[in-house]
């Protein structure tokens, strides 16, 4: 005798439009909750000035491209790393050496993101400047 067993996850449930909207819902959901976070917040008023500024900054849709993109892809880790932080205090606040791992590693994502995103803005500006 077979048992059907309800699915633990309604959305793996729905398809095509439906599943589309659904999962919108669930990015503006996560975007909402990124704002809460403070770095977060500061880097989207950041990207407020700098995706205006890239289209005035690149020379070739190349530029523009890479200044831009480099701005949403710390966003994107900022997300990434608040994402495993929240995990990791989900589980527990005691501390555990994997656990510091786990968002020391997630906190240096942020960092090498920013590093890069650095970088090509410098790079970017000294090219316009010179």
């Amino acid at each position: 005798m077979t048992v059907a067993r309800e699915a633990v996850n309604a959305q793996k449930q729905r398809s095509g439009v439906s599943r589309m909207l659904h999962a919108m819902g669930y990015s503006v959901a996560g975007l909402r909750a990124g704002w809460s976070e403070t770095a977060f917040r500061q880097e989207a008023l950041a990207a407020m000035v700098l995706v205006p500024l890239a289209f005035w900054l690149g020379q070739t849709w190349v530029e523009t491209s890479l200044l831009a993109g480099t701005v949403f892809m710390v966003m994107v880790v900022e997300l990434l790393n608040t994402g495993i932080e929240t995990a990791i205090d989900r589980i527990g606040p005691e501390w555990h050496d994997l656990s510091k791992r786990a968002k020391d590693m997630g906190s240096a994502a942020v960092l090498l993101s920013l590093v890069v995103c650095l970088g090509v803005w410098t790079a970017a500006i000294w090219a316009r400047l010179t």
